[in-house]
């Protein structure tokens, strides 16, 4: 059997779980330290889930609200939080809302190439993204552009 093709294969880059799984530990430590109850969650760039975590106490709709963050953030390569008032509520909406303007999502990038995206949610929108800057930084990620 001969090797695929170059143009019937691509290669995607895609966290790992063990790099999920160090992102959950370390948003968990940064949440309690804070007294933060808040819902983490790691997906790839096919949006699939690789990690979750609800610290005890964290609203329920929380949950979801990560994901569509870290979904948000994986898909666009960007922050979530960038929509402008004519895309927040028709983006979300045509996408099944599985997009959200809320910030507190954050594409995870190393050497410039996308593997996934974090989403925090239950803190305040400064809260979240201070979580979300704490595993970026842990785990050696490209820093998020200045806007």
């Amino acid at each position: 059997m001969s090797a695929p093709s170059s143009t019937n294969v691509r290669q995607v880059s895609a966290i790992t779980a063990e790099g999920a799984l160090h992102a959950l530990r370390v948003g968990a430590d940064e949440c309690l330290k804070a007294g933060v109850r808040v819902s983490i969650t790691v997906v790839d760039p096919a949006l699939t889930l690789i990690a979750f975590l609800k610290i005890d106490g964290a609203a329920p709709h929380s949950v979801e609200t990560s994901r569509r963050k870290a979904q948000t953030a994986a898909s666009t390569g960007r922050p979530s939080g960038w929509m402008s008032a004519d895309l927040a509520l028709t983006l979300p909406l045509g996408a099944n809302n599985l997009l959200t303007n809320i910030p507190g999502g954050v594409p995870l990038k190393f050497d410039g190439t996308l593997v996934g995206g974090i989403g925090i949610a239950g803190g305040t929108v400064e809260q979240d993204a201070a979580v979300a800057q704490a595993i970026m930084t842990a785990l050696g990620a490209d820093p998020l552009p200045h806007i």
